[in-house]
């Protein structure tokens, strides 16, 4: 469901210089598309060792929806407000999920069609998501901070035969090319809950099979058009299952969530696994620092990206504030190594940083139950499998950087009506090109030293953002940087380090850099630091190195 046929044919389409250095490990297989096709169903099946999943049986019981409602008790609160309001319990998840997909059948959606959804979180949200997993029909996620023509290319590609819009946007995404629109407010009023709500609930779950399409996720886009990621019902129940397992997940926890739900972490991560479980969740609308210090007593895990918790650092989070916690994560973006051991300072907890993509899911994490280290990513999660390679596709040693490619059932079916990107984006014997550059240390943790895009070559020379950024980060005055490369008429590319500092001022670039050169060697030592007010991030608080690329690519016109 979901992938456009591919005919048996051949392409002759030039291979990128991206490709083409790494042909080796990427595209040895040559220019037949049907053949990562059929090699990809062959990595599917050589990871269910089961006959009735070598069959791949359209069936209820392969739906997501329901491996996701195995444990759930219909009084238990499934979702809980700030003021301790049940919000949801567990047998308005079950009735609210058959109203919805009532409505939808009701408007003519059918499985497999696409519904498209652009508002802010809200629990109609989860029933709308779940209802869509329930019914087969694919759920199309999107960032509420997307424009007008980023809209409009979606509607395009995606061809929703819904699109779900905040009332104040409905006559704009009509606009825009939208079939069918209805509204839902931040709220979760709207047309569509109030069709909903009209409705009756159904008992239907739509016979699947785990290689259909559950869900699309954009990719960002910073190398080029957005791509979207088909991952499929196998996909999330697969992931859902080994982190419930990896973090010791039960029905007791409780899970605190303040994540926006249109990403991997907040919508998979932060809502499958309680749900999984039969847990409750207690439903933030956003991340507020000091909210979330009110909340953290009736809870037992918390989730959240690095700048979560460095705002809590800020508002004087303690141990009097984690007493009942059980576990903090962290992810979506590199967390640095002073805030993990300040939090462990001010909380006694240690925070479990892993590491995942909307492809993949989760690939890796530190362990529950053995050394959590800061700087790492941890060990590969049960099931995934993990190599790192040089760029001709040999595995590389111990503490030496190079690409990491992953493998498992949690690895996306591939990018919706592109074949070709799909082909290029696993190697021969079916392993996923993360486009990050990873390097392991001596027990098997992994850590991630930077995009490969974000890869610096000058002259010559490969500088690895991270290793910069570590050292000056460490130096006195310095709250965060972001280490780029610019295009430089002599070197290739000049590298420089954009930073945040705390001294107001009195932090001098000259300094800085006469530091850097005692401490790394001189080719990676920034030819220029720019301090500035804020590095720019995007919704999840990844650096937008691409921004600060294009914001100063003419730096050394005149200079070089």
């Amino acid at each position: 469901v979901g992938l456009m046929p591919i005919a048996a044919r051949k392409t002759n389409k030039p291979l990128t210089a991206k490709e083409a250095r790494r042909r080796t490990s990427v595209d040895r297989f040559g220019s037949d598309i049907v053949k990562i096709t059929c090699m990809r169903k062959q990595h599917m099946r050589d990871l269910h060792s089961t006959k009735a999943s070598l069959a791949r049986p359209y069936c209820s019981m392969s739906n997501a929806f329901t491996q996701f409602t195995q444990n759930h008790q219909p009084e238990k609160p499934f979702l809980k407000s700030a003021g301790g309001e049940v919000l949801a319990t567990y047998a308005d998840f079950e009735t609210e999920t058959g109203r919805y997909l009532d409505a939808l059948s009701a408007l003519g959606i059918k499985p497999g069609d696409r519904v498209a959804i652009q508002v802010e979180k809200s629990p109609q949200v989860l029933f709308l998501y779940f209802a869509c997993l329930r019914g087969g029909i694919i759920y199309l996620a999107l960032n509420t901070a997307y424009q007008k023509e980023e809209i409009r290319y979606f509607i395009e590609d995606a061809e929703p035969a819904l699109f779900v819009a905040d009332p104040a946007k409905a006559t704009e995404a009509a606009a825009l090319g939208a079939k069918l629109v209805h509204t839902m407010d931040r709220d979760g009023t709207g047309s569509l809950r109030d069709l909903a709500s009209r409705s009756t609930s159904s008992d239907h779950v739509e016979p699947v099979s785990v290689d259909d399409t559950a869900v699309i996720l954009y990719t960002s886009g910073t190398t080029g058009r957005p791509k979207g990621a088909m991952i499929t019902h196998g996909n999330i129940v697969s992931n859902a299952r080994t982190l419930c397992q990896a973090w010791r997940w039960s029905s007791t926890d409780v899970m605190l969530h303040a994540l926006p739900i249109f990403h991997v972490h907040g919508l998979f991560v932060g809502t499958h696994l309680p749900v999984m479980e039969g847990s409750s969740i207690i439903f933030l609308p956003q991340f507020q620092p000091a909210e979330i210090l009110n909340q953290l007593p009736n809870a037992t895990v918390f989730m959240g990206v690095p700048t979560y918790y460095t705002r809590l650092l800020d508002a004087g989070i303690s141990r009097s504030h984690t007493a009942t916690m059980r576990l903090f994560t962290s992810g979506s973006a590199p967390l640095l190594p002073q805030t993990f051991s300040a939090f462990q300072n001010a909380t006694g907890h240690t925070i479990v940083e892993r590491y995942g993509m909307t492809e993949t899911g989760m690939n890796t994490s530190n362990p529950i139950a053995g050394p959590r280290k800061a700087g790492t990513v941890g060990l590969p999660l049960e099931g995934v499998l993990y190599r790192i390679v040089d760029d001709e596709g040999s595995p590389v040693g111990t503490m030496t950087p190079g690409i990491l490619q992953v493998k498992g059932p949690n690895i996306l079916k591939g990018y919706w009506r592109k074949p070709e990107q799909t082909a290029a984006s696993f190697s021969e014997d079916g392993y996923f090109d993360t486009g990050d550059i990873a390097e392991t240390d001596e027990d098997g943790y992994v850590k991630i030293v930077g995009r490969e895009k974000d890869l610096i070559i000058s002259g010559g020379l490969n500088v690895y953002p991270i290793e910069v950024e570590t050292v000056i980060n460490r130096y006195p005055g310095v709250v965060e940087s972001a280490v780029i490369g610019v295009p430089h008429a002599d070197f290739g590319e000049a590298v420089i380090a954009v930073i945040v500092s705390s001294d107001q001022g009195q932090l001098a670039p000259e300094s800085l850099i006469e530091h850097l050169k005692t401490s790394i060697a001189n080719f990676k030592v920034p030819k220029q630091v720019i301090i500035v007010d804020q590095l720019p991030r995007n919704t999840m608080g990844k650096v937008q190195k691409n921004a600060l690329r294009a914001q100063h690519e003419t730096l050394f016109n005149e200079t070089a």
